[in-house]
């Protein structure tokens, strides 16, 4: 018997070999946001179930089936790993009363947890990077939003790899008109409907037109249209979201089927995609939800914001080519004797003084197998110091990279060497 302890399934550990592609990713993010106007906020990964029982829908599949929740032992409350971040984003925004001086831009990133079978770019433990547009009314604020992830994909080098799919679900009015014609619509047709589908029928049969099952397809395309039940407000609103795109020259689709899958969604909705990951093609999904706030206990304010799920955005940049190179010392610190040792102490901190990345080696080792690791470092010098150069507060520097002689320098001198281009 394996006895080994191994990380929870579906929740993956981040290793030095990776982590160049999430800094590349997430310092882009920061670049991003700030060139928009948008703050940054941290919410607890931990709130009360209610929250996103509330938020989300109770007949939803992150609520009936994917949430990690459990009893807190001590107090007897329901709490819940975090399965999404706008729930928490709007009630962090009610509790703090941070709109009573209007509109409010704000971001987010971290972990969300939901109990899903493990696959590529779908992981139990996943990462979203999450946009908020709190208080603002208009569709001038969608097309931001639209327009502002157009401009992500064309810094991070992926714009030619995905696509945008727009919809309208329109008020509660048009929905509850549409509702009932798709339950009727599908009370008719209930022997095609899979177990899934059935058991939505009642409940949230939106939910019916998001399905994945091959077989039901073609009775998905035949059934009635939300298109036809919008209001003049609704269908306004989404021309004025199309005529942004379009005098922005950004190109979409209309995906009548897009409905999203958590129930605080009205009017305008959207999805980034991909050909490139396989099954797990959405990289990016959002829209308006203008009455979140007040279902949450706030002043009644309208919202819109999206969210995208960075293990996926990485893949596809890791499919598409992109590697950036990890950050690199400038320098790595060779050490034989025991005054070399206790000097290059005092060197390594010189140099970080003087705002360089500096690797000292520790542990001991011959000079062969210290210059080894130093090249291997990729390092573009290293400074040797043995007890003759401890001796005489110097240090030989030795380029790893290009052209150039080993010169023996004193300490005063080293960081000029170094930070020379």
């Amino acid at each position: 018997m394996n006895d080994n302890l191994r990380a929870v399934r579906g929740m993956n550990d981040i290793l030095p070999g990776d982590i160049a592609l999430w800094q590349h990713f997430e310092a882009t993010i920061r670049d991003w946001l700030a060139s928009y106007g948008y703050l940054e906020m941290r919410t607890p990964i931990l709130e009360h179930t209610a929250l996103f029982k509330r938020a989300i829908g109770e007949v939803t599949d992150i609520v009936e089936k994917e949430m990690y929740t459990f009893v807190d032992e001590l107090n007897g409350e329901s709490l819940t790993l975090r399965p999404e971040g706008t729930a928490s984003a709007v009630r962090a925004a009610v509790e703090h009363n941070m709109l009573f001086d209007g509109g409010k831009r704000l971001w987010y990133q971290g972990p969300m947890f939901r109990h899903e079978r493990p696959q590529k770019g779908r992981y139990r433990q996943f990462h979203q990077v999450g946009v908020e547009a709190l208080g603002y009314a208009g569709p001038d604020m969608d097309v931001e939003h639209l327009l502002m992830t157009a401009r992500l994909w064309k810094a991070l080098g992926l714009a030619e790899f995905v696509r945008l799919e727009i919809n309208t679900l329109g008020g509660a009015e048009s929905r509850a008109r549409h509702r009932a014609k798709l339950i009727e619509y599908f009370e008719a047709h209930k022997e095609q409907l899979d177990e899934d589908a059935q058991r939505r029928l009642y409940s949230n049969p939106l939910r019916i037109l998001d399905t994945k099952n091959p077989a039901m397809q073609a009775l998905v395309e035949a059934a009635p249209k939300l298109i036809d039940e919008l209001d003049e407000a609704a269908l306004g609103h989404f021309a004025a979201v199309k005529q942004g795109l379009e005098s922005a020259g950004i190109a979409y689709t209309v995906n009548p089927r897009l409905v999203r899958g958590l129930d605080y969604y009205n009017y305008t909705v959207f999805e980034w995609v991909t050909d490139r990951l396989g099954a797990q093609g959405t990289v990016c999904a959002g829209g308006r939800y203008d009455g979140l706030v007040a279902q949450l206990g706030g002043k009644p304010a309208p919202a819109c914001g999206y969210a995208m799920g960075v293990e996926r955005l990485l893949a596809l940049l890791a499919e598409t080519g992109q590697n950036p190179a990890g950050a690199t010392p400038d320098a790595y610190l060779v050490n034989v004797g025991e005054a070399a040792t206790r000097f290059a102490m005092t060197v390594a901190e010189t140099l970080r003084d003087a705002g360089l990345k500096v690797v000292l080696h520790c542990g001991g080792g011959s000079f062969k197998s210290q210059m080894k690791k130093a090249d291997a470092s990729a390092a573009r010098f290293a400074v040797i110091i043995g007890d003759d150069e401890a001796a005489a507060g110097e240090a030989s520097v030795k380029p790893l990279r290009g052209e150039g002689a080993q010169e023996r320098v004193g300490l005063a001198g080293l960081a000029t060497i170094i930070s020379k281009e």
